[in-house]
C-alpha cells in the first residue's frame, strides 16, 4: 500500500485529555483531503473475574453519554505507564480490588475514522479487596453480578459501552475455551 503524504497540520485544541488536529493529506491515488484527528493517550480496561464466575462492574456517570453506564474499570494511560500498570491501578482506584493475575485479552482502536485512541483490555483473577480511591470527577457505584447476567445485559441493550462489551464477550469466550 502507498503511504499517505501529510501536507500540513493545524492544532485546533490541546486539552487535558485530547488534542484535535486538522491535517491536510495526499491519499494514495493522489486525492488531497482534510482530516480531523483526535489524539488520545490510550487507555487500559480490566474485567475483574471472581472465582465464582461473577464479575465486578462499575456504574459510572458519563455526561457525554447522557447518564450512567455499566462499565469495566478503566482509565487513561499516564505518561510512561504500561497498559498492565494502568489496568492494575484503575482496578484498585475504581473497584477497590487488587489482581493476583492479569491476562491480556486484546487491544483495539476505538474510533479509527477520526481518533488514534487504543484501549488495552485485560481480565483479572486472584482478586482481593483493597480500598477504592476515586478521583474528584468520578461518580461510580460498584456492582457484582454473574458473568451470564452481564452478557444478558449486553443482549438487552443495558450495557452499551464498547470496551465493556468487547471485554466481557472475550472473557466469556476464553472461559468456554478453557472448559
Amino acid at each position: 500500500m502507498e503511504d499517505v503524504e501529510e501536507l500540513s497540520v493545524t492544532r485546533l485544541h490541546a486539552g487535558r485529555i485530547v488534542t484535535l488536529d486538522v491535517k491536510e493529506v495526499r491519499l494514495p491515488g493522489g486525492a488531497v483531503t482534510r482530516l480531523e484527528i483526535i489524539h488520545h493517550p490510550g487507555a487500559a480496561a480490566v474485567v475483574p473475574l471472581h472465582e465464582d464466575g461473577s464479575v465486578t462492574l462499575v456504574v459510572q456517570y458519563r455526561h457525554a453519554a447522557g447518564g450512567y453506564l455499566y462499565e469495566i474499570p478503566a482509565g487513561l494511560l499516564e505518561e510512561g505507564e504500561t497498559p498492565e500498570a494502568c489496568a492494575r491501578r484503575e482496578l484498585t482506584e475504581e473497584a477497590g480490588l487488587h489482581a493476583g493475575d492479569l491476562v491480556p485479552l486484546t487491544a483495539y482502536h476505538t474510533t479509527p475514522g477520526f481518533s488514534d485512541e487504543v484501549i488495552h483490555l485485560f481480565v483479572a483473577g486472584g482478586l482481593t479487596d483493597g480500598t477504592q480511591a476515586l478521583e474528584e470527577d468520578e461518580v461510580i457505584e460498584v456492582t457484582r453480578m454473574p458473568l451470564e447476567d452481564a452478557l444478558e445485559r449486553i443482549r438487552a441493550g443495558a450495557i452499551t459501552d464498547g470496551k465493556t462489551i468487547i471485554a466481557l464477550l472475550m472473557t466469556a469466550e476464553r472461559l468456554r475455551e478453557e472448559t
